[in-house]
């Protein structure tokens, strides 16, 4: 497909297939078309780059590499648009005057029916925002044993079993496994061109989320898991009439490499009820129709993926590939405690002309565990990155804090919508640049309008408990859920008064210098299982890793280069989140501007 027509189609499936996604984000090119990113700008689109010839464009080629082998196996994600796939294949099958036994695994799904009741313990109230993490296996939603007694047939020049789960038919074959960046699946979910896994019924789109991600994605991911290993293709089919693909043994590959080096994950953008200016003004290249971003996903890597480019075509698989494959190399040390779960995130709260966070907690360990499933929780900091002369963050209690009262208030705003004079109860801070604010699970807080926060936090992502939303709407006329009950469950009313300012809010001190460098230490909360160090220098610094994964970004200075032992080089601009497994040993990074570079690195502890 020559480039001309690539870029057609990237404009028909951006402006006219709002019927297929409903999001003002721009699909990413299926080629790169040889333009480069620019040089020290925030880059959308960070790609991994391998050698030529590995990365390969469209069904024809798909198709015929099929031919070859005869009989396979088509497994992928939620999300697909199976049918789509299944036409692109096949128009050059017919070229070529070939007969196909297709066999699709939605015909063995059980009934929607059985497959609700068997997913219900999991979905939580009809009313909840959250449910609990699915311990059924992807063979239970499937007439397993069906699946597995199909065989293919030689009478048929090709013969394919594809859908969700194929793999369950256990063919001698190839798979090919086809991904989908979950952002994709949600912008396809809110347009209602796609259905949870075992239902052709529409929900709403927080019902449908709920199940996706406590249902969908665990079973899904599991699957992914246990098939790796037999993985033949990984396809990317985010593209609407394209998509790209590649060997698995090379993708293999550039996760061994990636592991010992340096990269960054696909960010993504969402506006909000709350969201600011910052983003929508400062960085390239996204959609700057749109009233606000709230927020972007810089490594929430549940749903992040990362980018691999070679002769210029693009091509995104979850991030969980390189920790089903990595996991020792990427955390080191840590593996044995967080497995295949990449514990730490970054991402940016923007209110820079925007408004005030909900007022919120977040559960406790024991909590999250009990009545949610999850391993690791909420546990967060605030990093004030960029901040207006008038910022502010809500953090801690104020000293006369009286909680039933402070119940009571917020059960008559929320039944009568009568608005709270919220600092009689929660205390109200300025937010300086390079600010940390330290924010335990079960601390009230809120970043107040005028920051640009990156929120260094654990992986969980989902589980705010708002207790007020100053009386707004969302973004589509709706009030947004508000959870008292869970909060006062977890809320610590000892965190307050003198408490907030003393244990709250990190204070900076230099651990270590030399000539024209120092790293100041930014601690964090005793119950955080993380901890911050600011590096700051002029010209370079080198840095160990002390076999511990580290999570940085550059949050003062223009550009600067990272430079793994392996010798692998990366430049990476202000504002980009980059990650340094535990395999890389050590890095040096090097100042390509001209003012003092300050770099925060995230740790485990």
């Amino acid at each position: 497909m020559s480039n001309s027509k690539q870029n057609t189609i990237l404009v028909d499936q951006n402006k006219s297939d709002g019927h297929l996604r409903k999001t003002e984000q721009f699909l990413p090119p299926v080629d790169i078309c040889g333009e480069m990113p620019a040089q020290n700008k925030y880059n959308i689109y960070p790609t991994y780059k391998l050698d030529n010839g590995k990365i390969f464009n469209g069904y024809e080629s798909l198709a015929n590499w099929i031919i070859e082998q005869k009989t396979v196996v088509i497994d992928g994600y939620v999300g697909n648009f199976w049918d789509a796939i299944c036409d692109g294949l096949n128009q050059y099958f017919v070229e070529k005057q070939l007969e196909v036994k297709w066999i699709e695994t939605k015909s063995y799904q059980k009934p929607a029916d059985v497959i609700d009741a068997l997913v219900a313990p999991y979905l939580g109230t009809s009313n909840s925002v959250w449910g609990t993490k699915c311990l059924l296996s992807l063979n239970d939603l499937y007439e397993a044993d069906k699946l597995r007694a199909l065989k293919p047939n030689n009478n048929y020049d090709i013969n394919i079993v594809i859908g969700c789960a194929a793999a369950l038919a256990e063919w001698d074959a190839p798979i090919v496994y086809i991904d989908l960046p979950k952002n994709e699946l949600q912008f396809r979910m809110r347009a209602g061109s796609v259905t949870n896994l075992g239902t052709d019924k529409l929900a709403d789109n927080a019902a449908m989320y709920k199940r996706f991600y406590f249902v969908d994605w665990v079973l899904l991911n599991a699957h992914k898991k246990h098939i790796l290993s037999k993985i033949s293709i990984i396809a990317d089919a985010q593209w609407l009439g394209d998509f790209n693909w590649m060997l698995m043994a090379d993708l293999t590959d550039a996760l061994n490499d990636m592991s010992r080096s340096v990269f960054r994950v696909r960010p993504w953008f969402e506006p909000g009820a709350w969201g600011g200016q910052w983003i929508r003004n400062e960085i390239e290249k996204i959609n700057k129709d749109v009233v606000n971003y709230a927020w972007s996903f810089e490594l929430i890597v549940p749903e992040n993926g990362l980018m691999f480019e070679s002769d210029g075509w693009l091509l995104e698989v979850s991030f969980d590939f390189i920790m089903f494959n990595n996991q020792l190399d990427i955390l080191g040390k840590h593996a044995a405690q967080y497995g295949d779960e990449f514990p730490i995130r970054f991402d940016f709260l923007d209110t820079i002309d925007g408004g005030n966070l909900s007022i919120q907690c977040h559960p406790k360990l024991t909590y999250i565990k009990e009545v949610f499933g999850e391993n690791i929780t909420q546990d967060e900091t605030y990093y004030i990155l960029d901040c207006q002369d008038d910022a502010t963050v809500y953090l801690g209690f104020q000293e006369s804090i009286d909680p039933d009262e402070f119940r009571q208030v917020l059960e008559a705003s929320q039944n009568n919508g009568i608005k709270v004079e919220i600092e009689n109860y929660v205390q109200c801070h300025p937010a300086k640049k390079h600010d940390l604010f330290l924010i335990p699970n079960g601390t009230v807080h809120s970043a107040g309008r005028g920051n640009l926060v990156l929120e260094i936090s654990a992986t969980p992502y989902i589980f705010t408990f708002k207790m007020y939303d100053w009386l707004r709407l969302d973004l589509d006329g709706n009030p947004r859920p508000i959870n008292i009950d869970h909060a006062f469950n977890n809320l610590d009313f000892e965190r307050k008064g003198s408490k907030v300012c003393n244990e709250l809010i990190s204070k900076p001190v230099v651990i270590d210098e030399g000539a024209g460098w120092r790293i100041v230490h930014l601690p964090t909360h005793q119950e955080h299982f993380y901890d911050v160090h600011r590096l700051e220098f002029n010209k370079e610094i080198e840095v160990a890793t002390n076999n511990s994964c580290h999570v940085l970004m550059l949050v003062e200075g223009v550009a600067i280069q990272i430079e793994a032992a392996n010798g692998s080089k990366q430049i990476f601009a202000y504002a980009e989140t980059f990650v340094l497994p535990a395999a890389a040993q050590s890095y040096k990074i090097t100042n390509l501007g001209g003012r003092e570079i300050k770099v925060i690195k995230a740790f485990l502890k």
